[in-house]
């Protein structure tokens, strides 16, 4: 009679609570504590990357109709396949993985299936997809970064509407923060993009007017990004951070007015992106006001030209114990030699790992033109490998990592209170024992029962412990 007393009242409770409760933590791959390690260390440890380009980070155009969800359910793998992605798959990511790389960065557009009124609360579906493809990519192996990407566009509008853009990325990241702030230093966060500098405020071939104030504003964000991550809790704390430099160039990251954010964990890395020269690495096959399309690359002129720009950044950064990650470099293959191609992305990768920085491929998916040519990716997403075979004997030479999965073991299971690798039912009888007092119980792994993150354990854990059964 008096246990049933007691399990009626841990019932009540819990009705009260499923009441009031909007949402149920998010089971999270927290592979291990964080590492007694330097970033310059983990950055090392990375070898080399990829990135999971125009997949989370395509979007509608914000400032006008959202024509993903007008013409689909509007369900996260409508926007991850609206740029011409497959849905991916574990073993897309883990293809990456044996292929060499070492570190996966995920542009997110967070804004997608966000209600627009002003609250700026991230989608719980679209956060959950996301968690899915991070948990793949550390359980192959890799690293993973995270950031706000594009996004719409939005963070342009900060010279115009400061307040509401700070708050709009203040809480964006709030969310973000404390989704991911289980998760072991395998996982880095990223500020922003290459948004982060605006020629509204500052023209770069018009003077230096306005200089001062946009490169005031990219590190007031830079620092409300670390202020923000540093007080959410968990693992964030120590968690290594990547800071955008001003709109990610080499130059302007190098320049003085260029600050590092003050962080008290003093772990973080610099993020830059390298497409030069413009005509090869950014124009196809048509000419520009602003450069020429080029089909070649490989000059001693071209050489010279890149060795100058890694110098720049191992010598303002490296050498001053500032960790480099280039998060993004590449060239389209349309309209270029393929000699060229591979001879370009191998170079930059060599250039880079030999001064310590860390490279990561720019990669999207096949793309089809309205005349149906197909034109490849750098990896190929049907195949789980990349397209140009030559290309990752080089790259895996230079920086890569043998495949190395990481075995996932009882403890890291959220719920898993008996330690046999899985959340279920038996797990909620034996917290519910263990809490009325029962001597011959124990919690194999009690961390796991606190689903709240509070540090104890108690009926509230095991009220929503029965209510993410319950869902399941």
């Amino acid at each position: 009679m008096k246990i049933t007393k007691i399990v009626s009242s841990v019932t009540a409770a819990f009705m009260l609570l499923t009441s009031i409760a909007s949402t149920t933590p998010t089971p999270t791959y927290a592979a291990e504590e964080m590492r007694d390690i330097t970033t310059m260390e983990l950055v090392r440890d990375m070898g080399i990357g990829i990135n999971l380009g125009n997949t989370f980070e395509a979007c509608p155009d914000w400032y006008g109709e959202d024509w993903i969800a007008k013409w689909s359910d509007g369900k996260p793998q409508n926007y991850e396949t609206a740029w011409g992605s497959p849905v991916v798959t574990k073993e897309m990511i883990e293809g990456m993985a044996k292929e060499g790389f070492g570190v996966l960065r995920i542009p997110v557009a967070w804004s997608n299936m966000m209600e627009h009124d002003g609250t700026y609360t991230i989608n719980p579906e679209y956060d959950a997809r996301i968690h899915e493809v991070v948990d793949w990519t550390i359980e192959s192996g890799m690293y993973c970064i995270i950031n706000i990407h594009w996004d719409g566009g939005w963070v342009n509008k900060f010279p115009d509407d400061k307040d509401e853009s700070m708050k709009r990325y203040t809480h964006m990241w709030e969310q973000i923060a404390d989704s991911f702030k289980d998760y072991s230093d395998y996982l880095m966060f990223e500020s922003q993009n290459e948004e982060l500098g605006w020629e509204s405020l500052w023209n770069p071939w018009g003077g230096t007017e306005g200089k001062a104030e946009s490169y005031a504003l990219c590190n007031e964000i830079n620092q409300k990004f670390v202020d923000v991550v540093r007080k959410s809790g968990g693992n964030n704390a120590k968690r290594h951070l990547l800071i955008s430099g001003y709109n990610t160039g080499f130059d302007r990251t190098c320049d003085p007015l260029f600050k590092m954010p003050n962080d008290p964990a003093n772990r973080m890395a610099v993020s830059v992106h390298y497409y030069t020269p413009a005509g090869f690495c950014i124009l196809e096959d048509k000419d520009e006001s602003w450069a020429k399309a080029r089909s070649t690359w490989g000059t001693d002129d071209d050489y010279k030209e890149l060795n100058e720009w890694m110098d720049m950044m191992k010598n303002n950064y490296i050498a001053k114990g500032i960790p480099v990650i280039i998060g993004e470099y590449g060239c389209p293959t349309k309209g270029k030699d393929p000699d060229s191609v591979r001879l370009f992305l191998s170079s930059v990768c060599k250039a880079a790992y030999e001064r310590q920085l860390c490279p990561v491929l720019w990669s999207t998916p096949d793309a089809k033109s309205d005349d149906g040519v197909v034109t490849k990716g750098h990896y190929d997403r049907t195949n789980y490998k990349l397209t140009d075979q030559e290309l990752q004997k080089e790259l895996f030479k230079i920086g890569g990592k043998e495949y190395s999965p990481k075995q996932t073991t009882p403890a890291e299971v959220k719920g898993d209170v008996n330690g046999d690798g899985k959340f279920e039912v038996s797990d909620l009888v034996t917290l519910s024992k263990w809490l009325l007092g029962n001597k011959e119980v124990t919690l194999t792994e009690w961390k796991n029962a606190d689903f709240d993150g509070d540090g104890r354990v108690d009926s509230y854990d095991l009220c929503l412990m029965r209510k993410a059964i319950l869902e399941k």
